[in-house]
């Protein structure tokens, strides 16, 4: 059975190079209409969560969500899935600082009007910790085990000045694949009622 994951592989295997004839046949036979675009798996973890909680299945909707690698892939993927690729309306999610790359490229695609792209204050991570709050973001440390980690790393001499949510972001970088783990952990521990605005706004959106 052809599920969104194929897509995502075969949209990433066109932008690497390869061909896009197996991009296109399985975004019709998903009925796709809409991609999301995605720095990376993290944000991924984010969204799938996200839409879970709050009763979406985006799949079933056509909305492909597309991690790509990183912010500077995001005019390969715009051209690729927008008007002059597959003809999909473009979405995007993006960290403060990346704003201006995401606007560039959909420019460049002719996405427009049908377009959007929602801006996390720093990035997700700060988003979700805001929203849970540092008491709430250790629970979910707690739960998974890691907290007896968090609590040494919060005793170095280079972390005691920093503020609380400033020292869980690190904490979150500072070993590979945290950041992905936690997207969906702490986007899980949310309420519906709870959702940072730009992820709200990204799925009132589609």
């Amino acid at each position: 059975m052809v599920d969104m994951q194929a897509l995502r592989d075969a949209v990433a295997g066109w932008a690497a190079g390869g061909p896009g004839e197996p991009a296109r046949e399985l975004a019709g036979l998903l009925g796709v209409r809409t991609a999301v675009l995605l720095e990376g798996p993290s944000d991924l973890a984010a969204v799938d969560a996200l839409a879970a909680l709050t009763g979406r299945d985006l799949p079933a909707e056509g909305v492909c969500v597309q991690p790509m690698g990183g912010a500077m892939s995001v005019g390969r993927y715009a051209a690729l899935l927008g008007p002059s690729g597959l003809g999909l309306r473009l979405v995007g999610l993006c960290d403060e600082g990346e704003q201006r790359f995401y606007d560039r490229a959909l420019d460049r695609a002719d996405a427009a009007p049908h377009r959007a792209v929602f801006v996390c204050a720093a990035d997700l991570e700060d988003e979700l910790i805001r929203a849970l709050g540092v008491a709430g973001v250790e629970e979910v440390l707690r739960a998974e085990g890691d907290l007896p980690a968090w609590q040494t790393f919060v005793r170095q001499p280079a972390q005691r000045d920093r503020p609380p949510q400033d020292r869980l972001r690190r904490f979150l970088g500072t070993k590979k694949g945290r950041k992905i783990r936690y997207g969906g952990l702490l986007a899980g521990a949310l309420t519906p009622d709870r959702v940072p605005a730009p992820l709200a706004a990204l799925l009132a959106s589609l």
